[in-house]
């Protein structure tokens, strides 16, 4: 299609070029991979350099954007990577056609509930007694779905994916491979020197476009639910201990740990290797950023850091005086020296 009809497309508006808006394009790119023929984007300033040594045909930037270079035609919309991801469908090949059915290698149980016109469940697959599965969900090779789980409509659980006994998954829920929904919560009590482990009989509840990340685990409640809100986007290998509560459209990223009866706010992010500690609160978007360790509540949204974690300017202000400490110690040291060690 032409960059006239990729600006109409993203709301756009082009500036640029000595083809204009004619100019076809065919594919999309990074700025470092990209030919004539591509479409990319930029929106994020430490990649500077490559916007100025790109050969591609666009370039989706944000508007008002200064030192662009000379020669390439540059389309100004407010969020470049959102637009870039809806171009993307339209040069990617189509999809493969969906198949639904049962295969025959599936282990289902007669009082699971479904339409086979409707789902699709894999070869190796285990769907338990009296499960659910909304219209459209696709159980992939190998996954397992424990006695009583319910699954709204729209789903994909993927290869070698785990949901227990009775857990609850809403629409459009998306459980990559090898994530376990509805393992034990880690509860043990320590009687007569020996560690007695606490039944943990609750469930955990997923709410509506969910995604979980391969490798993640999130445990059920010792009594009672788990919970991840609405719209939450869960990275690779997060840890979510039993009882939390994670609210509406939050963000972990890789490698996040919270712990147990922990409540996150909405619109809460933790970054990759960040984590809290349990029966904390931590209000609405905060974000935890990478490595930060929460061990007391937060209510104020904002940036925080360190650990123990605190708002971003006060955690870099004591970094800052830490780097200095080796310097005011040799200046302390040098005038213990000229008073003659007094």
């Amino acid at each position: 299609m032409t960059i006239q009809e990729l600006a109409d497309m993203v709301g756009g508006t082009f500036r640029g070029g000595a083809g204009g808006g004619d100019t076809v394009i065919s594919g999309v790119a990074s700025l470092n991979e990209a030919g004539p023929g591509d479409v990319s984007f930029f929106h994020n300033a430490r990649y500077m350099s490559q916007l100025s040594r790109t050969c591609a045909g666009a370039v989706l930037v944000p508007p008002g954007l200064d030192g662009l270079p000379i020669g390439t035609v540059f389309i100004e919309v407010e969020n470049p990577s959102a637009a870039f991801g809806a171009l993307v469908g339209k040069f990617s090949p189509p999809p493969r056609a969906r198949k639904f059915g049962v295969h025959p290698a599936a282990t289902v149980a007669e009082s699971a509930e479904f339409d086979a016109e409707k789902v699709w469940i894999g070869a190796g697959a285990f769907v338990g007694e009296d499960v659910v599965l909304g219209e459209g969900t696709r159980v992939e090779a190998n996954a397992f779905l424990g006695d009583g789980v319910k699954v709204g409509a729209g789903c994909h659980i993927h290869a070698n994916a785990s949901v227990r006994e009775e857990c609850v998954l809403g629409d459009r829920v998306v459980v990559h491979c090898n994530a376990v929904i509805g393992a034990d919560g880690f509860g043990f009590d320590t009687v007569e020197g020996k560690h007695r482990k606490i039944p943990q009989v609750g469930i955990v509840e997923i709410g509506d476009d969910v995604e979980i990340g391969a490798g993640t685990t999130i445990d059920r409640a010792r009594f009672g639910r788990t919970v991840v809100g609405e719209g939450t986007k869960i990275d690779n290998q997060v840890m979510i201990g039993h009882n939390c509560v994670i609210g509406r459209h939050c963000i972990l990223v890789a490698q996040a740990g919270i712990a147990g009866s922990t409540v996150l706010g909405d619109y809460v992010t933790v970054a990759a290797k960040a984590g809290a500690a349990g029966h904390l609160r931590i209000g609405d978007r905060v974000v935890l950023m990478g490595m930060a360790g929460a061990t007391k509540d937060i209510a104020e949204p904002g940036y925080y850091m360190g650990f123990p974690a605190q708002p971003m300017r006060q955690a870099k202000r004591e970094m800052a005086a830490v780097r200095r400490l080796p310097e005011l110690l040799s200046r302390l040291m040098g005038r213990r020296g000229d008073r003659g060690g007094e």
